[in-house]
């Protein structure tokens, strides 16, 4: 297209929100107006449901469950009353808490005040609040916050390392649902071995993030915790930033929250709108289906041009892929569904891959993330009238335009600022966006059989390693690696035995491997 086309195709497809200084631009997607009448009647369907599902239709019929994450930011739209105490009640707690935290009200039993958080949890209970850190928290924040979001025993001792002096003004918070989440199960263990080993007693240290009932509430409770907060069973964990989740934290860092809310609310509200060109997510899912042809065969490049917003394609990575990468669609035909999600951020990208972007394999689209208020105060001239803002400015506007002259697709978002509002808005744009396309290529956005499988499997492993120490233990002889799985009753698993027993060598725990490791079939076991 020239250049005078191309303007009015801007101006045809720019999605403006005069509330948020928002503004969504998909005139870089090569669609043209007979897709987008073939895909009314989608749309059609997709803003039934959504309602729907506003409404507290059972979204996730695997566990009998509503979804209701808009609900945490307009409690009027819940579908009765008992869920809309429990929301309110519980944001009301959240911020006595926090107030109470900062005042010393709440203050750990040998200092005036708290001074560091340390979050433990894994997948959507650390990933939102990482992302909200990173691009709300002030350089002085009212606590800073570390997080244990894997069960990686380095990882740990590095975060635990850096409160070494601060272990006993830290508040440490715990968040599960179930409370049985192996990883955030661990990384409590982990921390609460910390408190011990420094002779702290960990109980005033600590809160609860969880479900009603849950393990980690009543082993909460049992142990007198400074606090519990609950997840809501209607919440799953991807969509669960401005829950509790999400929200204890930032309140604790001294972050806006009734303004992330705002934000988020204010967005639903343009989102909820069932017109294709009055609906930004809606003409983002849109974008989506033309770009992977309806099965996600172009990967989604996040590039945000700012460095608060670096964790933004980490967050929507879980949120799209754990959302949409489905095996089956509603109706039990195998399908394969999903968009794979990557990103960094702008202008490193300049230095990084956008030469492949441009030259390489066209199996993708970008979604560039513009802000335009470059800083506070004044910005110095780098050059005779430019600022290093104009310099980030230009290589976006640069990207987006020698991607398109080579026939690769971009999305582009504008937000004036990064503020709590704007986060918000931007966290809830995305959940409908999910929705909306799941909607449209008839999958359901709201469970995770492949996760649960995973986390099976891993217990399947823990077990065959119990059996291989105990049949270590009986055996008065070195055993080959097929002996020793026959002797712990899985012949078949010999490749499993040889990495666990392996592992556990490695880590001088009670096993020994005697031979050339290149000789796996020479291979002797012992136990010590």
């Amino acid at each position: 297209m020239d250049a005078a086309t191309l303007w009015q195709r801007y101006q045809d497809w720019l999605y403006t929100h005069d509330g948020l200084g928002f503004y969504l631009d998909i005139s870089r997607m090569r669609f043209d107006d007979r897709f987008v009448a073939e895909m009314k009647p989608k749309f059609d369907k997709a803003f039934a449901e959504m309602a729907k599902l506003e409404a507290g239709a059972i979204a996730n019929p695997d566990e009998g469950r509503m979804v209701g994450h808009y609900w945490l930011r307009n409690t009027d739209i819940a579908p009765n009353s008992q869920l809309k105490a429990e929301i309110n009640d519980t944001l009301e707690a959240i911020h006595r808490f926090a107030q109470d935290i900062h005042s010393g009200t709440i203050k750990p039993p040998n200092a005036p005040k708290f001074t560091d958080i340390l979050s433990i949890g894994i997948g959507g209970s650390a990933l939102g609040p990482e992302f909200v850190a990173e691009a709300l928290a002030s350089s002085s924040p009212q606590l800073n916050i570390h997080f244990i979001d894997n069960t990686d025993p380095t990882g740990i001792d590095r975060t635990l390392g850096k409160l070494k002096d601060k272990l006993h003004t830290t508040l440490a918070i715990v968040i599960s649902k179930s409370g049985g989440t192996p990883e955030t199960r661990n990384g409590m263990v982990e921390v609460q071995a910390a408190y011990q080993a420094a002779n702290l007693p960990y109980s005033p240290h600590f809160i609860a993030i969880t479900g009603h009932g849950s393990k980690l509430e009543k082993m909460a409770e049992s142990e007198n915790w400074l606090a519990t907060f609950p997840m809501h069973d209607w919440v799953g964990g991807r969509t669960s930033e401005l829950s509790a989740v999400g929200l204890v934290p930032a309140a604790l860092q001294g972050i806006d929250i009734d303004q992330m809310l705002a934000g988020a609310k204010e967005m639903d509200e343009a989102t909820r709108i069932p017109e294709l060109k009055q609906n930004p997510a809606a003409l983002l899912a849109l974008a989506w289906y033309f770009a992977g042809n309806g099965k996600g065969e172009k990967d989604m490049v996040i590039l945000p041009y700012k460095d608060s917003l670096l964790l933004f394609s980490r967050y929507l990575q879980q949120l799209v892929m754990e959302s949409l990468g489905k095996e089956k669609d509603l109706d039990g035909n195998t399908v394969y569904q999903g968009i794979a999600v990557y990103g960094n951020k702008g202008s490193t990208d300049q230095h990084a891959y956008v030469q492949q972007l441009r030259e390489g394999v066209p199996n993708f689209f970008v979604t560039f993330i513009e802000v335009l208020k470059d800083r506070d105060q004044e910005s110095p001239e780098v050059e005779p009238g430019v600022t290093s803002g104009d310099y980030l400015s230009g290589l976006l506007q640069g990207t987006r335009q020698a991607l398109y002259d080579n026939n690769r697709d971009s999305i582009t978002v504008t937000i004036p600022e990064v503020t709590p509002r704007t986060v918000g808005a931007l966290i809830a744009l995305y959940e409908r966006a999910v929705g909306l396309y799941a909607t449209l290529v008839n999958i359901n956005a709201y469970h995770q059989p492949g996760v649960e499988a995973g986390k099976k499997a891993a217990a399947s492993i823990l077990q065959l390693q119990n059996q291989i120490v105990q049949a270590l233990a009986e055996s008065n002889q070195p055993l080959s690696l097929a002996e020793l799985a026959a002797a712990a009753n899985a012949p078949e698993e010999t490749e499993a035995v040889y990495k666990i027993v392996r592992h556990l060598a490695a880590n001088n725990r009670g096993v020994v491997l005697q031979g050339d490791a290149s000789q796996l079939q020479q291979l002797k076991v012992t136990g010590e």
